[in-house]
């Protein structure tokens, strides 16, 4: 495989550089349509003149984050102010938009489509999480969307669900964007979804080992854009870099393929900007544009051909729009939006006859305050939260880091706020095939500082385990208090799945969140050699949702009426 070679960290300048873009603060005049005070107020605006120049603004991976970086009300601003300098505008989204946060999962999608529609996106392609909600929905909403969804590799039994390309004609140039989403979404997302009722696939991505169908599918695409008159090929991606995304990288379809301008992707949430060969031996650019709207990336064609491609960034924690006071109509829609959620989470969706908790039931500090137990001991609320991630993920074993669950729910009525307060973080849940040795190295960690507590204690479900606290903990930790191995006896003991005692030498399917498992969160290090089966189910607090409303019904029973739980975890202290 040929290596991209990237390019210099500034592109130079040249006269189709747009102006007053850079994502800095500097330009405050211009970049807000505030209402004019003065006579000309009433006066319509002039069109803009054209400077026979198209400008393509594409965003990737913004997972619902719709106020955070440039923000759609930024990215609507950048587009407003590229038309007043004369370009022709083709906004473009490279998959993965609907999901990542509230507002997306409590509508199922529907209100960033609606967002999406306003902000009068030209061309779009499905990205992995397009299907969190089932590929039915997905599709329900590709119906509510205003523009059109393009893939050639996505298909039912057989015949592709939307066409593989589109052209645009803009400046009097023919544009054709092909779409080619990852065929690792066939399990990155839920297998079922893709599934009919007797677990037979009918869905497909083309994912063939060698990677030969997605590149034909590609080539297809441009071979027939091009016969249709395409002056320009761009290929809109979700495919991502470097190897975990191989076969199907963009460096594998470039390298495979001919014919394509400019690779805009998505995915694996980078911002590289690189040059690479084509089958030809002709340059090919690929440019990515980060996650959560702190990039907007463009391309600039004109006359003469592809003149720039590149990135603006917004890199600070405020926003764009909160940052420089911007006012626009989508910064209004996206204020409505955030109006709707907060009345969406008030709306009581579930009941519970028991107090559900993190804290000790009895005991209390020397200022009477209640002491946290789920980082040390069992509870009823770590209980449920990790029957949600065994039942939504469908493994064997789940387990929950104590540190991640953060409020109590107290009898009565549950709204969607309640629920999302218990797990406010928004972890991803991931399903991987572990050994039962890593389930011990993990449960021993977690449980080091007993009776005191650790964010990295764990709550489980489908197994249980005792705490010996007349055994000193084994575990090591590193400079940076990370898993360095043990020395000495465990005080962790009689481990047992489904009754019966956990085998160090066999594999189990385990349910946890990325936090733990990808990225050794509370220092654990217990599965960097872990199977990964499925990234990205869903989010844990969107997991909490769906298992109490749709598997209990709405109705949290009696089976979690101890305080202290089922006795999963039992801490022996003789």
């Amino acid at each position: 495989m040929s290596t991209p070679e990237e390019n210099t960290s500034e592109e130079k300048a040249s006269d189709d550089s747009p102006s007053g873009t850079d994502g800095s603060s500097s330009e405050t005049e211009g970049t807000s349509v505030q209402e004019e005070t003065s006579d000309k107020a009433d006066e319509p605006e002039k069109e803009p003149e054209k400077n026979g120049k198209v400008m393509i603004l594409y965003t990737s991976d913004v997972h619902c984050g719709i106020d955070q970086g440039f923000g759609y009300a930024g990215l609507y601003q950048v587009r407003e102010t590229m038309e007043k300098q004369g370009y022709t505008t083709i906004l473009v989204d490279n998959g993965d938009s609907i999901q990542g946060e509230s507002i997306g999962s409590l509508s199922k999608g529907e209100t960033i489509i609606d967002l999406m529609n306003a902000m009068k996106y030209d061309v779009a392609i499905p990205g992995n999480h397009e299907f969190t909600y089932g590929t039915d929905r997905f599709l329900e909403l590709a119906e509510m969307a205003d523009f059109p969804y393009i893939c050639c590799n996505f298909r039912k039994k057989g015949e592709r669900i939307f066409d593989p390309y589109i052209i645009k004609e803009a400046a009097g140039m023919k544009i054709a964007f092909v779409g080619v989403t990852t065929p690792k979404t066939i399990t990155s997302a839920t297998p079922a979804f893709f599934q009919d009722e007797n677990g037979t696939f009918i869905y497909d991505f083309m994912q063939d080992e060698t990677g030969e169908q997605v590149y034909r599918a590609v080539q297809d695409a441009v071979d027939a854009a091009r016969e249709e008159g395409a002056d320009y090929v761009y290929v809109l991606g979700h495919v991502g870099m470097g190897l975990a995304f191989s076969p199907w990288n963009y460096a594998d379809i470039i390298e495979h393929t001919s014919g394509i301008d400019v690779f805009l992707d998505g995915h694996s949430h980078d911002t590289e900007q690189v040059i690479m060969k084509n089958k030809d031996g002709e340059d090919v650019v690929r440019s990515a544009c980060g996650t959560k709207l702190n990039g907007i990336g463009y391309s600039i064609i004109s006359p003469e051909g592809v003149s720039e491609t590149g990135l603006w960034t917004w890199d600070n924690v405020d926003s764009a729009p909160d940052l420089l006071g911007i006012r626009n109509e989508m910064k209004d829609r996206v204020d409505a939006a955030q109006e709707a959620l907060a009345e969406t989470l008030e709306k009581v969706v579930a009941h519970t006859s028991v107090k559900l908790t993190i804290n000790d039931p009895v005991e209390v500090d020397s200022a009477g305050k209640p002491i946290r137990m789920i980082r040390r001991a069992e509870t009823n609320m770590g209980d449920l939260c990790a029957d949600a991630l065994l039942d939504q993920t469908g493994a064997d074993i789940a387990i929950m880091n104590g540190g991640a669950i953060r409020t109590d729910i107290e009898k009565g009525d549950i709204t969607y706020g309640d629920i999302i307060n218990v797990l406010p973080f928004g972890n991803t849940l991931c399903l991987s095939e572990v050994t039962g040795q890593m389930i011990l190295d993990a449960l021993e960690w977690g449980a080091r500082v007993v009776p005191e507590q650790f964010g990295g204690f764990q709550q489980v479900a489908g197994l249980s385990y005792e705490i010996d606290l007349s055994v000193e903990s084994p575990c090591r930790a590193d400079e940076n208090n990370m898993c360095a191995g043990f020395e000495g006896e465990r005080r962790v003991k009689n481990v047992r799945v489904g009754g019966e005692m956990l085998d160090p030498e066999k594999t189990y399917k385990l349910g946890a969140s990325a936090y733990t498992v990808l990225q050794n969160g509370d220092g654990i290090t217990a599965f960097d050699d872990a199977v990964i089966l499925r990234e990205d189910i869903k989010v844990d607090n969107q997991a909490l949702i769906d298992y109490i409303v749709d598997t209990l019904g709405g109705e949290i029973s009696d089976k979690y009426a101890d305080p202290y739980g089922e006795g999963r975890i039992v801490i022996l202290d003789n």
